[in-house]
């Protein structure tokens, strides 16, 4: 009796399953996981991102070591006047939190014997603040800022010539729709990893943002931040302007100031024009509201200065009287006359004028977009530091403990628990990665003696030696130079005195 051939049934390839984050991605030979970070080679779980290690020679100048295969300019001695320090970037994480973190790292410092507990975060309480040095106006204060139509966070209170948003946080990363989840976790893993972000402000500009990069705010790249509010320029400069004109208005929308009636203007006998402003009148020689914010001159809506004028007072002013308009950043300015009827009219500048506007311009400096991430390092992740995890925060506000992120140093909030913030223009490139839940992962590394390490209840077992951990990650680092941050290892970091009289507990000698 002939039947059907059955078809042999073809090998599926064998799954692994990753435990380097909640997903928990079961990965096919050859396959990485959802968070590209993670494969599956030869049925082994390796990790993709390389680990970096930041190398310091003795002329206290900073490099990442590159350790490329095949370079030679490293001969594996870790004595020719250079220091090693092994960040998190690429360490890999502590999930499922109970285990302890990927490289536990010991080295002396001066007579001292260190460790550096290496792991990277997994971030769902994180965002980002952006300061973007600008005078335009780009927004309400607390209005929502979107990407791709979902909100990721909010504009905050100006601050002196920046803008300033909060993107991020748990209630956009998980509390709102998956959508909003995912388009939050994306844009904050390109700002963090300095890429271009553009995103509007409800009822207000659009925005593309960049660490390092001069801000565009509705297609114009900005190219200044002002050298100061209206006030602050007459007193920088009234020495400078008092002897070629007779009257100086900066236009600024928070404080334009007035030259004739300011305190500078007083201390150089600068004689009453007459000159009366538009506005909110503060203290002499300062106003308030002048106009409404806008993206014209000084961050106001104006674009003629002479409409925040109103009749020259006839007592005081007089014909020929030499009027300077200039807005805080020198970018934009008139030089008007007055004549028989006090009305200003466009006038040819001297030569001193123009260049004592050109002095406003030289002062200001180039605009640019701040990223500062900002992360809580919660339970868990202390989990892999040592089993009594409050130890460690008390170690760290203690200051016996140094907190570093990818080796650039982190600002520690007061209060309680460990919320960090760093500047990503600090920290090696592609520092951040993120997994789907959604969240970010970002590396952050705690530093201190050895011995308060075991009186934290630190993972002694797990403990390598500095040598072993650069050897075997030879191949690994592929990371860019990088000198603007303190090295992670300086003695000055730690309070070396509040470890006297600590002992070592019972069951941890």
């Amino acid at each position: 009796m002939s039947g059907t051939p059955v078809k042999p049934r073809r090998e599926q390839p064998a799954k692994i399953r990753c435990d380097a984050c909640p997903v928990l991605c079961f990965i096919a030979e050859g396959r990485s996981g959802a968070c590209d970070r993670y494969a599956n080679h030869d049925g082994e779980l390796v990790r993709l991102d390389p680990l970096v290690i930041v190398e310091r020679t003795q002329s206290h100048s900073g490099r990442l070591v590159p350790f490329l295969e095949g370079e030679a300019d490293w001969d594996g001695d870790l004595l020719q006047n250079t220091r090693q320090f092994v960040t998190a970037v690429g360490a890999g994480t502590t999930y499922p939190d109970y285990k302890p973190a990927p490289f536990i790292v010991s080295q002396p410092l001066e007579d001292a014997d260190m460790v550096t507990v290496v792991t990277e975060g997994i971030y769902s309480y994180c965002g980002v603040k952006v300061k973007i040095d600008t005078d335009r106006h780009i927004g309400d204060e607390a209005a929502t800022v979107r990407v791709d139509g979902e909100a990721i966070g909010h504009v905050m209170t100006g601050e002196y010539g920046s803008r300033m948003l909060s993107l991020g946080g748990v209630d956009h990363l998980t509390g709102g729709s998956k959508k909003e989840g995912r388009v939050t976790c994306a844009a904050l893993l390109a700002l963090c990893n300095r890429e271009a972000v553009t995103m509007t402000v409800e009822s207000g500009a659009e925005l593309t943002l960049q660490a390092g990069h001069a801000p565009i705010i509705n297609g114009h790249q900005e190219e200044l931040m002002r050298v100061g509010c209206g006030s602050a320029a007459i007193g920088m400069f009234a020495r400078q302007w008092a002897p070629i004109v007779d009257e100086v208005v900066v236009v600024d929308d928070h404080i334009t100031g007035v030259l004739s009636e300011h305190q500078a203007g007083k201390m150089l006998d600068v004689k009453p024009t007459g000159i009366k402003i538009k506005g909110r009148r503060s203290t002499p020689g300062r106003y308030f509201q002048v106009a409404d914010p806008g993206t014209g001159w000084g961050g106001t809506n104006i674009e003629d200065p002479l409409t925040i004028l109103d009749a020259f007072k006839p007592d005081q002013a007089w014909e020929g009287l030499r009027l300077l308009m200039v807005s805080t950043t020198g970018e934009q300015w008139g030089y008007f006359e007055l004549d028989a009827e006090l009305t200003p009219q466009p006038a040819d500048a001297s030569k001193a004028l123009r260049a004592a506007v050109e002095r406003v311009a030289e002062n200001c400096e180039p605009a640019m977009t701040s990223v500062l991430f900002m992360g809580g390092a919660g339970g868990s992740l202390r989990a892999g530091v040592t089993e009594n995890p409050v130890r460690l925060t008390r170690s760290v506000k203690d200051a016996l403990t140094y907190v570093s992120c990818g080796g650039a140093p982190a600002y520690i909030w007061p209060g309680g628990g460990i919320t960090v913030m760093v500047d990503v223009l600090n920290m090696p490139e592609n520092s951040f990665g993120y997994v789907p839940t959604p969240a970010l992962v970002a590396p952050i590394e705690f530093t201190m003696r050895l011995t308060d390490y075991e009186i934290l209840g630190g993972h002694m077992d797990e403990v390598q030696q500095l040598q072993d951990v650069v050897g075997a990650a030879a191949g690994q680092n592929r990371q860019g130079q990088h000198e603007s941050y303190p090295w992670p290892m300086d003695e000055r970091h730690f309070s070396w005195e509040k470890i006297r009289g600590r002992s070592v507990p019972e069951g941890k000698k």
